[in-house]
């Protein structure tokens, strides 16, 4: 079904800075560190954060304590009446969070909803599953992070081999594959320049204490970006035996969080940062392609979305997908049709990186400044995720220009 009732308000949504995993955020619980970075940019947004009706909270690594989910979540950011739901759908988690919660919105059920997403894969958790007749023996165990990136239990196959069966099918060879990942390197630039102009338009910047409440570091913007070449991509070894997929041309695990309001239009316009811009949720979509095929998945992701925001391809002004290969992005691109520059603009998770969680959330605020800085228009997020499936979100921007 169509949104006709979903909106953003303009500057009430932000990322904390993206962190390749085991760097600086690698021993910040996600959850805290999530309500500290929303305390920070509610304020500096001047939004009251008892002014939510829920609070819906996104993340697919365990934490300690994350059984407490949302309601902690909401307490620690000032909202200790305000509860809602955890969401997990793998890489998807962010599409799904925001849609859930339109949903929500879009029934008359609740009036403002803060999304929040967050994880940390630096230290993922090794969960230990204990014998039911006798607890004292663990009977099996699982690297929560690093196993289920590399083993899918429908497919038996690790994500960057799915990527190698599309490359391979679709004739996507390595050349490609680094030509547009320096694309994306090259766009990711035009995000950092001029001292991070545009990611100063929703990054908060972060604190980090030290062991006695003090504040021993300050992050303004994203750790762990490698300077890319044609030269560095050339020398790197493919990930899978005579492969085409290079480190150098997939995503990395790291670490962040982000948040983003969705409201009634009443409620939008009181909280926007500029009540002469407008954003509107128009429509969700999903889909899944055969075992083992899942960058493919965008692609029906995609034409559902359009299909219930009665949109085609050629009525997008902007275009981000999640791209943990490469190969995601040539398929999609050739799919459609498209010139790879008019996609990703200002960069992607192929160059800032993976937190799974709140991934989606921050492709589709960087989504929408760049549809506010070009005056307007609809615009389009998708991602693939863990089990050959992908979403996507429609949205459109008016200006008033």
């Amino acid at each position: 079904m169509p949104f006709t009732r979903v909106y953003v308000p303009c500057g009430a949504y932000w990322t904390s800075p993206f962190c390749r995993w085991n760097k600086k955020f690698s021993r910040l619980h996600a959850i805290e560190f999530a309500a500290a970075v929303a305390r920070r940019a509610l304020g500096e947004r001047g939004i009251d954060p008892t002014a939510f009706d829920s609070v819906f909270l996104g993340r697919t690594v365990p934490q300690p304590h994350s059984f407490y989910g949302t309601p902690w979540l909401a307490a620690m950011i000032g909202a200790p009446r305000s509860t809602g739901p955890t969401l997990a759908q793998a890489c998807a988690t962010s599409a799904r969070t925001i849609a859930s919660a339109a949903y929500e919105i879009e029934a008359g059920d609740r009036g403002s909803i803060l999304c929040v997403t967050a994880d940390r894969t630096s230290g993922g958790p090794r969960l230990a599953y204990p014998d039911p007749g006798n607890p004292e023996v663990i009977a099996k165990s699982e690297d929560w992070v690093w196993e289920n990136i590399h083993h899918d239990p429908w497919s038996k196959l690790a994500m960057v081999e799915t990527g190698e069966l599309v490359a391979r099918e679709q004739g996507i060879d390595r050349k490609e594959q680094e030509e547009v990942t320096l694309l994306r390197y090259r766009q990711y630039q035009d995000a950092v320049a001029q001292e991070r102009a545009f990611q100063r338009r929703y990054m908060v910047e972060v604190d980090i204490d030290d062991a006695n409440g003090i504040v021993a570091d300050r992050v303004v913007g994203d750790v762990g970006v490698y300077p890319t070449t044609a030269q560095s991509l050339a020398a790197l070894e493919p990930r899978v035996k005579e492969g085409t997929i290079t480190i150098g041309t997939m995503t990395f695990a790291a670490d962040g969080n982000a948040g983003l309001v969705l409201c009634d239009r009443e409620r939008a316009r009181a909280l926007s940062r500029d009540p002469s811009v407008e954003i509107r949720l128009l429509a969700f979509g999903q889909g899944r392609v055969e075992k083992g095929y899942m960058p493919k998945a965008v692609v029906p992701a995609t034409h559902e979305a359009l299909a219930r925001a009665r949109l085609s391809i050629a009525d997008l002004a902007a275009i981000k997908i999640h791209n943990p290969f490469a190969v995601n992005d040539v398929f999609f691109c050739r799919t459609f049709g498209l010139d790879p520059a008019r996609v990703n603009r200002f960069g992607s998770p192929l160059i800032w990186g993976h937190p799974q969680g709140p991934t989606g959330m921050r492709a589709t605020i960087e989504l929408v400044e760049e549809l506010v800085l070009a005056g307007g228009g609809n615009g389009l997020f998708v991602g693939c995720a863990g089990g050959d499936t992908a979403a996507a979100l429609v949205l459109r921007v008016d200006t008033g220009r």
